[in-house]
């Protein structure tokens, strides 16, 4: 799945996407922590795996990455 970065907070590193649907789901900062990624950007595309259902308002972000990189590629 694929979303949009919403918002983020530098000084604690959570945030959230926005799915093409229009529906905002939060992460936290464990999440942004374990995909390696040093900053993220409003309006910046990102691959995503979501617990829960994005359209009952139920879920929760568990893993994010960069849109075209694998879950096992490091980016360098």
């Amino acid at each position: 799945m694929q979303a949009t970065v919403h918002t983020f907070d530098p000084a604690t590193t959570a945030g959230s996407v926005i799915l093409d649907t229009g529906k905002v789901v939060p992460f936290e900062p464990p999440v942004f922590e374990e995909s390696s990624l040093r900053h993220l950007r409003i309006g910046q595309r990102l691959s995503i795996e979501v617990s829960g259902d994005p359209e009952s308002g139920d879920a929760v972000l568990t893993r994010l990455w960069i849109v075209g990189i694998g879950a096992d590629e490091q980016i360098r």
